[in-house]
C-alpha cells in the first residue's frame, strides 16, 4: 500500500469513528432551518451535505483543508524549477488531511504518471468525434469511455465488501485524474491543431505535462498551469459539479460515471462556462469600442449598457462570495509579476475597477466583486491558448481533483444513497395555510 493510500485509511478510519459517535450523541440536533424561499431558489445556503476537502467562507473564500490559497501558495511544495506549488501538493492534502513533502510531490507526481496511459478504445471514439461538439461534450464522452477501466465497478459486480469501498474506489480516482489531461490534450490537438497529438513526457509533472501536450512548452506557461490546476480544484460541496458528482456517487456509481456527470455539470452557462462567456463578452467590448486600450470611462459606458439590456457581466457575482473572489486575486498576482502590459490583461483590471462601483450602485447585487472566471481567459490567450470554448475543459481538469478526493472520503464514510423530499406547491400552500390557523 502507497503512503498516501496508508495514510487515507488511517485518517479515514479515525474519521469514520469520531463520526459515528458525533451522530449517536447529537444526531437529533438541528443544524439549518428551510425555508420556501430557498426551496423555490435553488436551496441556497441550505446546510445539508458532508465535504471534507474544502469550505467556502462568504468573506474569507475557499479554505482548503483549513489553508487559504495565499498560505497554500507558500506551504505546498515546488519541484522541476517550478515558481508556483504544483496541484498534486493540494491533491495530497484534500485526501491525507496533511501538508505533504517535496518527496511526497515527487511521488504522486511519478505516480501518476505512471497511471496514465490512455487506453486504445478511448483515443479510437475521440478520434471519432465531430469537432462541431462542444469540448466539454467530448471530455464527458472521454470519460464514460474510461468507465470499462472502473476497478470499482468490476469488483461490485464480482461481490466486494463495503468495507473495501475506500480502498478500490482511490484506485480508480488515481487513474482518472492521471489520465484526464492526455483526453483533454487529445481533444485540444484533434479539433484545434489538425490532431497533431503531442506524446507526454516522463519528466514533466502533472500540470507541466499537460501543457506540454496542448503545444505550449513555456516555462512561464507551465507555472501557470500549476497555479490554474491549483486554484480551480475545489470550491466545497454545494456548487452544481460537486453536488452532482456527491449525488452519482451515492449510488455507488464508480468514479467515471460520477465525474462524466459532474462535467456535464460543470459545462452549463451558469457554472464553469462562465470563463468562456467572459473572454467572448470582452471581444464583444473591443469590437463594439473599436480599440483593444479602452479607457474606464469607455468600458463603464459600455458595462451600463450591457447591463441596461438586461444582460449580466460575466465573471461578476457569486451564489456564496460577498467579496473579491482569492482566485482572482492570485491570477492578478501572476499577471502582475509576468505580463503587466498585455492589453486582454489591462482590459480586466479596469473591468475590475469600473464594475463593482456600478454593480453596487444598483443596490440589487449581493456580490459586485470578480470571482475567479474574470481573469483566467486573459491569462491563457496571452500565452496563445485563444479558443474560449475549450476552456471549461481545463476547469474540469483541475475540478476533477477536489470531487474525486471528496468521493474517497464518500465511500470511506460508507454515506448512503442521497434522497431528499421534494414537494409540490400545492403542498406548501396547505402547509401555509396550515400554520397559519
Amino acid at each position: 500500500m502507497d503512503k498516501l493510500k496508508q495514510l487515507f485509511k488511517d485518517k479515514s478510519s479515525a474519521a469514520v469513528n469520531e463520526i459515528k459517535q458525533l451522530v449517536k450523541d447529537h444526531g437529533t440536533r438541528v443544524i439549518d432551518q428551510v425555508q420556501i424561499e430557498q426551496v423555490y431558489g435553488g436551496m441556497r445556503g441550505i446546510k445539508s451535505m458532508i465535504w471534507e476537502t474544502s469550505s467556502l467562507d462568504a468573506n474569507a473564500g475557499i479554505r482548503f483543508r483549513g489553508f487559504s490559497i495565499t498560505e497554500l501558495r507558500e506551504l505546498l511544495p515546488r519541484i522541476n524549477g517550478a515558481t508556483e506549488p504544483l496541484p498534486e501538493g493540494l491533491f495530497w492534502l484534500m485526501i491525507a488531511g496533511e501538508i505533504p513533502t517535496e518527496e511526497d510531490v515527487r511521488w504522486l507526481s511519478q505516480e501518476w504518471q505512471r497511471r496514465s496511459k490512455l487506453p486504445e478504445h478511448v483515443t479510437h471514439l475521440l478520434s471519432q468525434l465531430d469537432c462541431s461538439l462542444h469540448p466539454m461534450t467530448q471530455l464527458s464522452m472521454g470519460i464514460l469511455a474510461m468507465q470499462s477501466d472502473s476497478l470499482f465497478a468490476q469488483k461490485y459486480e464480482s461481490g466486494m465488501k463495503k468495507a473495501d469501498y475506500w480502498d478500490i474506489m482511490y484506485e480508480d480516482v488515481m487513474n482518472c485524474i492521471a489520465r484526464l489531461p492526455l483526453v483533454a490534450a487529445y481533444i485540444y490537438r484533434k479539433c484545434f491543431h489538425n490532431n497533431q497529438q503531442i506524446q507526454a513526457r516522463t519528466d514533466l509533472d502533472w500540470s507541466a505535462n499537460f501543457a506540454h501536450m496542448l503545444g505550449i512548452d513555456n516555462p512561464e506557461f507551465m507555472d501557470l498551469m500549476r497555479l490554474y490546476m491549483t486554484i480551480h480544484a475545489d470550491h466545497e460541496g454545494g456548487n452544481a459539479s460537486a453536488h452532482t458528482v456527491h449525488l452519482v456517487g451515492s449510488t455507488l456509481s464508480d468514479a467515471y460515471l460520477s465525474l462524466s456527470a459532474g462535467m456535464n455539470a460543470l459545462a452549463g452557462p451558469l457554472h464553469g462556462l462562465a470563463n468562456q462567456e467572459v473572454m467572448d463578452w470582452i471581444y464583444d467590448l473591443v469590437e463594439d469600442l473599436g480599440t483593444r486600450t479602452p479607457t474606464k470611462e469607455q468600458i463603464s459606458d459600455y458595462v451600463t449598457k450591457t447591463l441596461a439590456q438586461g444582460v449580466v457581466v460575466p465573471g461578476y457575482g457569486h451564489a456564496v462570495l460577498r467579496s473579491p473572489d482569492p482566485r482572482f486575486l492570485a491570477q492578478k498576482e501572476f499577471a502582475e509579476k509576468h505580463c503587466p502590459d498585455d492589453e486582454l490583461v489591462q482590459i480586466v483590471w479596469k473591468v475590475f475597477e469600473v464594475v463593482p462601483p456600478i454593480l453596487d450602485n444598483l443596490g440589487k447585487v449581493k456580490n459586485p466583486w470578480p470571482n475567479v472566471d474574470a481573469h483566467s481567459g486573459a491569462l491563457l490567450e496571452h500565452y496563445g491558448l485563444n479558443e474560449h470554448n475549450f476552456y471549461t475543459v481545463m476547469f474540469g481538469v483541475s475540478r476533477a481533483q477536489g470531487v474525486l478526493a471528496q468521493l474517497c472520503w464518500d465511500r470511506s464514510y460508507n454515506l448512503p444513497l442521497e434522497r431528499p423530499k421534494s414537494l409540490t406547491s400545492e403542498e406548501i400552500e396547505n402547509f401555509i395555510a396550515n400554520s397559519t390557523n
